[in-house]
């Protein structure tokens, strides 16, 4: 089995977070995005994972470091790492066709913008499968249509009329991904063009108009990290799982001075609480300090400075400083409010 990782995007409604990070890269309950989606793809498939591919875009901002823990990641599950670029960006069926030489045999391809919880076999006999959640407003997402024998038979975006209220999520399961590749071939060559880009969609709809099978994955838990305020809410929810888990969650070197930790939390290590109340639901980078402040449900990332704080779905980046009386913030890589 492979996993195949387009990721190429920059994640413009994250801003100012993704001006310098990659948003797959932002830290959910102290790991990356992506790094908690593929762990948790590799979980739900229950089998030996044999290759992990990225699709990046400029190495300017997908530097070497990405790179690097990318493939880190990769080989903690055992698998070769594979590292494509995507320098002109022409939407998610040209990323994925930017990885061809890994596009043969069974396959996930998983958008690293959205976390997961799922407990389910996956239907092997179909030719592929496609992830979805129930929602109570399909209107406002890309849908399946089913047939009597619950196999998918169309994607439709954002229905005016009631279709399912099963959404897609941007997880899908090829049996043999290079049938994917063959269309999506064909959807360069011809030209074809939907919100001027190519769309994994028509590779998908040619698939379908060709007779292969598609049935549906439910997810449990989709949860997404599209902006500063899902994505606190996704950070909550997350440690809210791996503290039901019984997953370690605070590190044992951090420095506590007068301070109380109201789990769940995530604190890394390095991190010094000064006379402050951290928690519930609130993660902290490495090396970061919080002196003087109440701080609960937000992330702050690493090496960053919080004093006389009262903070509540707030989002701070690296090596940000903050000290005042703002409740509710979004900052990013070393800017200041003082």
């Amino acid at each position: 089995m492979k996993i195949i990782v387009p990721m190429a995007g920059r994640g413009s409604r994250l801003r100012p977070h993704t001006l310098t990070v990659p948003k797959p890269l932002i830290p959910v309950a102290g790991k990356p995005i992506v790094h908690r989606l593929v762990a948790d793809i590799a979980g739900v498939l229950n089998e030996d994972i044999e290759e992990i591919a990225f699709i990046l875009g400029d190495p300017a901002f997908f530097g070497e470091d990405v790179v690097e823990s990318l493939k880190e990641l990769a080989r903690e599950l055992g698998a070769k790492p594979s590292i494509y670029r995507q320098l002109d960006p022409k939407g998610t069926g040209h990323a994925i066709m930017c990885a061809e030489p890994s596009l043969s045999g069974p396959a996930v391809i998983a958008y690293a913008d959205t976390l997961i919880r799922a407990d389910f076999d996956l239907d092997k006999e179909a030719d592929a499968v496609i992830w979805t959640k129930k929602v109570k407003n399909p209107e406002a997402y890309g849908v399946v249509n089913l047939n009597e024998k619950n196999e998918i038979i169309e994607l439709v975006e954002k229905p005016e009329t009631f279709v399912s209220d099963q959404a897609v999520i941007g997880i899908y399961y090829f049996k043999d991904v290079s049938v994917l590749k063959k269309e999506l071939q064909y959807v360069l060559d011809n030209n074809i063009i939907n919100g001027g880009e190519y769309q994994i969609n028509d590779g998908i709809k040619r698939m379908m108009a060709a007779g292969k099978v598609f049935k549906t994955g439910a997810v449990s838990e989709w949860m997404d990290c599209g902006n500063k305020e899902v994505t606190v809410e996704t950070n909550q929810r997350m440690l809210g799982f791996l503290s039901e888990a019984k997953e370690p969650l605070i590190s044992a070197n951090i420095t506590k001075e007068n301070a109380t930790i109201i789990e769940p939390c995530f604190i890394a290590e390095g991190v010094v609480l000064k006379n402050s109340t951290v928690g519930p639901y609130v993660s902290v980078g490495q090396g970061t300090l919080i002196e003087g402040s109440t701080v609960k449900n937000s992330i702050i990332q690493t090496h960053s400075v919080i004093k006389n704080a009262t903070l509540d779905s707030a989002m701070i980046g690296n090596h940000a400083t903050f000290d005042g009386n703002f409740t509710n913030v979004s900052i990013g890589d070393y800017s200041q409010l003082k």
